[in-house]
């Protein structure tokens, strides 16, 4: 039974302009209901609670004080803006959130105009606030931008570059730190908020004008002395000066969860003339939630789970393994005997199973942030000095250090192995997160090797094969989730560069599969013996190298040739297609055709349903071959345009 929270006050809240007619001693009821009820929510969703329930005192304090939408709120990542959502006028539907038509799990532009920038990947907020700020400011328009970033997200360089470049927006913007763990500075109580509110009062700021212009009229070298003299005592109690450095005027650290000091703070960094701001504020991942403040990784994402007790419904124990954690575990075998072995993650240690490897062997785990970008780059210096490294990141984030992968690795043909996780289509997190181009980038690049396993057990031996491969580059691509339910290998095999496998044989249609599709080929070679077409399936296990052998023999053996993989056009399909171009496999009249993810950006919903949406289903597989084959339904060849197939 679904948990309904009694919510008076928030229920008279529809969007933040009806906030702001509240009173300040009310608002606290008001985060009160608001984290009651995204509780009550998530909990009947799942999805990333933790980040939320941090932010509910500091989502209420900037819609209260500042006048959103025309101000800018833009919110890093997105993970923490399920109260933000429900009090921008979407509450009536916060219980559809990440399903099929639903609420999307992140800010998302052409939901709401109370989310003027959309987010999934970490540390962009600056550099977008920035934009708007600059914007409003070229065209003298009123509107600040407020961006809130945790200080995870801190750690990526794309936020101290846009902060390097931040002082073009003046007073216009405004930066929030929403530190929840590092606690770059922790908080020391009243003085600590005495101060915040002192330093970013006009009358402190008008006194510190004044004492400036005079310090400049007595001697450039005493007014420098004295600018220095407030900036690290400032820094001192605050934690400021590096952010002081980068140009930013400091406030904090402040309590995050203590409306008394946010309101006042941010009243004051809404008028005054300084600028640009930091706000430090502290908060406490999964706060006011005991069961969320218990846990290990603060509710940071659940599925469905009881309001009361906290449990989690992660239905029946067992079965298949995820294939991160199957990675994640032969790996660290591998290591046992291998010294050179090495894992690194960007911020991600358990979604990419580095965290079995760092269990075995701490000292060659490395966890580097969310900084994909430097973490390819350190794996290419570990590659060039001797070692194994495995580079472990999910597809849609090493677009981020693309780069990196050609200028570092590639083209230094340096063997980094490249464990990429979320490969695919991912489900509730939708396109932000789906790993749908990993095959057209990676394959484009010369010297780089790219395999793709159909199941745990091939996922074992590309491992394998990975660890064994010193002579360039090589990557394997690996879905969300669990297995099939194979067997695990005791022993791995290592694979033939470059050489697939034929699963089924047959002599008139030919399936190439990539990837854990194949199961989904091998029922459509049921359905289509069924109907008197002899079908063969083939596991090419790499879309580079190609096996050219076995392409060959499919295209001159078969009728029809299909290709299925569950990525992006520009992948699988487009190289056998080259292929077969280039060595004029197809003059003979040759029905070739790929079966790839759709060219949208699909929304989130069931993984299933996506793959039905995207056409990379059996009984899409079946169509397909039909169609080609100018076969009805019921497997009689029929005449098209006067032609017999």
């Amino acid at each position: 039974m679904t948990h309904v929270p009694d919510t008076p006050l928030l229920d008279t809240v529809k969007i933040p302009a009806d906030l702001r007619g509240l009173q300040v001693s009310q608002l606290r009821q008001l985060a009160d209901e608001l984290r009651a009820e995204t509780i009550s929510a998530v909990s009947v969703t799942g999805g990333h609670l933790g980040a939320g329930l941090g932010v509910v005192e500091l989502t209420t304090a900037i819609h209260y004080v500042f006048n959103t939408p025309d101000d800018r709120l833009i919110w890093d990542v997105g993970h923490q803006c399920y109260p933000h959502k429900i009090l921008t006028g979407r509450r009536d539907r916060i219980r559809t959130l990440r399903t099929g038509g639903g609420l999307s799990g992140f800010t998302k532009r052409s939901e709401s105009e109370y989310d003027p920038f959309g987010a999934a990947h970490s540390s962009t907020s600056i550099s977008a606030a920035l934009g708007f700020a600059v914007a409003n400011k070229m065209a003298g328009k009123p509107g600040k931008a407020i961006a809130v970033i945790g200080d995870g997200a801190m750690s990526a360089g794309m936020a101290y570059e846009a902060m390097n470049n931040a002082q073009a927006a003046g007073n216009r913007l405004v930066v929030i730190l929403n530190d929840n763990d590092m606690s770059i500075a922790p908080p020391v109580g009243g003085l600590s908020a005495y101060l915040s509110r002192l330093v970013s009062s006009s009358e402190y700021l008008g006194l510190r004008s004044l004492a400036s212009k005079l310090a400049r009229k007595l001697s450039r070298r005493i007014h420098n002395a004295a600018a220095k003299a407030e900036e690290y005592a400032r820094g001192m109690a605050m934690g400021g000066t590096l952010f002081e450095e980068l140009g930013f005027y400091y406030v904090g650290p402040i309590d995050g969860h203590n409306l008394d000091q946010l309101i006042p703070v941010l009243e004051n960094v809404r008028d005054n003339a300084e600028g640009p701001v930091l706000v430090h504020v502290v908060t406490q991942k999964g706060k006011g939630y005991a069961p969320a403040e218990a846990a290990a990784d603060k509710y940071h994402g659940v599925v469905k789970f009881d309001v009361i007790t906290g449990k989690q419904d992660k239905g029946p124990g067992g079965g298949p393994p995820a294939y991160q954690n199957v990675f994640g575990e032969t790996l660290a075998k591998l290591a046992d005997t291998d010294p050179t072995i090495c894992a690194i993650t960007a911020a991600m240690p358990s979604g990419t199973g580095v965290d079995k490897f760092a269990q075995a062997h701490p000292d060659r785990s490395f966890d580097v942030g969310i900084a994909e970008q430097h973490g390819v780059t350190f794996a290419a210096g570990l590659a060039a000095q001797g070692m194994r490294p495995f580079c472990a990141i999910y597809s849609t984030f090493l677009q981020r250090a693309y780069d990196q992968v050609v200028h570092d690795v590639a083209i230094q043909n340096l063997p980094v192995r490249f464990a990429i996780d979320r490969a695919g289509l991912v489900g509730a997190d939708g396109s932000t997160h789906a790993g749908s181009f990993d095959i057209t980038y990676l394959a484009t690049l010369p010297n780089m090797v790219v395999m793709s396993p159909s199941d745990e057990a091939e996922l074992v031996h590309m491992t394998y094969t990975a660890a064994c491969h010193d002579s360039g580059p090589i990557a394997f691509r690996y879905p969300r989730g669990n297995g099939i339910g194979v067997p695990l290998p005791e022993v791995p095999q290592r694979l033939e560069i470059g050489k697939g496998r034929v699963v089924r044989e047959g002599k008139k249609v030919a399936i190439l599969s990539l990837g854990t599709r194949l199961a989904e080929a091998l029922k459509a070679a049921d359905t289509l013996d069924a109907k008197g077409l002899s079908t063969s399936v083939a596991d090419l296990r790499f879309a580079k190298p190609l096996d050219e052998d076995l392409i060959r023999h499919m295209i001159a053996t078969h009728e029809v040739v299909v290709t299925v993989e569950e990525a992006a056009v520009g992948g699988l399909g487009a190289h056998v297609l080259t292929l077969a171009s280039d060595l004029g496999l197809m003059d003979t009249g040759l029905k070739i055709r790929t079966m790839r993810l759709p060219d949208i950006f699909q929304e989130h919903d069931n993984p299933q349903k996506q793959y039905d949406e995207a056409g990379l289903n059996a009984p899409q597989i079946v169509e397909t071959v039909l169609k080609a084959l100018r076969h009805n339904s019921a497997g009689v060849e029929v005449e098209e345009a006067g032609v017999r197939a």
